[in-house]
């Protein structure tokens, strides 16, 4: 999986630079999510702008970072969700449990 992650503002941001987050790659972004909270860092944001498809192994993998940022007193948020993947979010109704903006500046602005 193609991730890249950058200090912004007090967040981690991690870009999930691939079409499809599925069972095929979800598990290199669960371990880097891990790896971020066990490091320290408190508040990470996951963008999802070119993440054009997500499954259930994908939506573990953000409801288990999800977890693990709440149990160490700090967040996770998603920006920039595409239609498909955020019409997901919606049918599982997850998008009330997450905190979903439309850019990684809007979540920024969100503290």
């Amino acid at each position: 999986m193609n991730l890249k992650t950058e200090s912004n503002n007090g967040f981690i941001v991690v870009f999930v630079k691939e079409e499809r987050l599925d069972a095929n790659n979800s598990e290199e972004l669960k371990q880097e999510l891990n790896r971020l909270f066990e490091v320290g860092s408190k508040n990470v944001i996951v963008d999802l702008k070119e993440v054009r498809f997500i499954d259930s192994s994908g939506l573990g993998v953000l409801v288990s970072g999800f977890k693990n940022a709440s149990t160490r007193q700090g967040t996770l948020k998603l920006s920039g969700l595409q239609t498909q993947v955020k019409s997901m979010f919606e049918l599982t109704r997850l998008h009330r449990v997450f905190d979903i903006y439309a850019t990684i500046d809007d979540a920024l602005e969100s503290v």
